[in-house]
């Protein structure tokens, strides 16, 4: 064996020796992530965000797409606190929901609940005898609604008019009314919420170029629901809120390509983690409590 030949072996036993130190040596062991970094929790999918603007305060929850939670509507006997609503139907977050009489405590937008109308506001004679909203009643019995399809294994949210039938191969859950749609374009005319004559405003019951507490709901170009809830300033209590135009281009920022208002002003109020807020303050600057008819929630699936 040459000089030649033993240098290189010499050299491939050192290698070798090095390697085998190297893998016996625990600090060049892979690390590993503890357990408790990776436990799910409960809300971890839930996105609430706050955001303070010049002219309201801003309050969002997004609700992933394919996440372990669903959005549904509920509708109770009689006005209720969001958190009865909560309590009663085991739900981690509910914003208000669609139109009502205050004073018959009658809805005016339409509730599905497992494909059955368990709100009609075609049962509120205080709608239907009321002259002045004669010429609009059907666009008020057409309006815009959120609806939650089963199709096959997948479950779909949509919104659309009331008198839009089931898309093929699914079948309807359940739907809340509300409107007027706000994205991908406004419909305040269409829906009867809107009317002139020539030339001057003779119907705008939602003040809609005016600030105000405001609550809607859309969904993303993903499929995620977003519920956002406007809340007044204190310090600016006749000035404060959003129009909703200025709702529209809020949630046009977020990814929404789909939305529809809810009922606003002195309804407007989120609830989440225990804690409700509200939109609407009086003169003083204070929350406006308001008691709703109909909300959506928030629940985790069922096994």
């Amino acid at each position: 064996m040459n000089s030649q030949t033993r240098k290189i072996l010499l050299l491939s036993f050192i290698l070798i020796s090095l390697g085998v130190g190297l893998l016996s040596n625990p600090r060049h062991q892979p690390q590993t992530v503890p357990s408790s970094a990776v436990l799910p929790q409960i809300e971890q999918d839930i996105q609430y965000q706050y955001h303070s603007l010049g002219n309201s305060v801003v309050h969002t929850l997004l609700i992933p797409a394919g996440s372990r939670f669903s959005v549904m509507p509920a509708v109770s006997q009689k006005v209720s606190t969001l958190v009865s609503f909560a309590h009663q139907h085991q739900a981690l977050a509910v914003i208000n929901g669609g139109f009502f009489d205050p004073q018959n405590q009658k809805s005016t937008s339409y509730v599905v609940q497992q494909g059955v109308i368990v709100a009609d506001p075609r049962l509120n004679e205080r709608l239907f005898n009321n002259p002045r909203l004669a010429p609009y009643l059907a666009k008020i019995l057409d309006r815009t609604e959120f609806r939650r399809y089963r199709c096959g294994q997948t479950v779909r949210y949509d919104l659309t008019l009331h008198s839009e039938p089931t898309p093929p191969n699914c079948q309807l859950i359940d739907a809340i009314g509300g409107g007027p749609r706000l994205l991908p374009a406004p419909t305040l005319v269409a829906e009867g919420f809107l009317d002139k004559a020539n030339g001057q405003v003779i119907r705008d019951p939602l003040g809609s170029n005016q600030p105000n507490a405001r609550s809607a709901v859309g969904i993303t170009g993903e499929g995620s629901i977003l519920w956002v809830m406007v809340a007044q300033k204190p310090e600016s209590p006749t000035s404060s809120g959003m129009s909703l135009e200025a709702l529209a281009a809020f949630m046009r920022n977020l990814g929404v390509e789909k939305a529809m208002n809810l009922d606003g002003g002195s309804s407007s109020s989120l609830y989440y983690k225990g804690k409700t807020f509200y939109g609407k303050v009086d003169e003083k600057g204070n929350p406006l409590q308001r008691k709703v008819l109909s909300v959506l929630l928030v629940r985790e699936n069922q096994p």
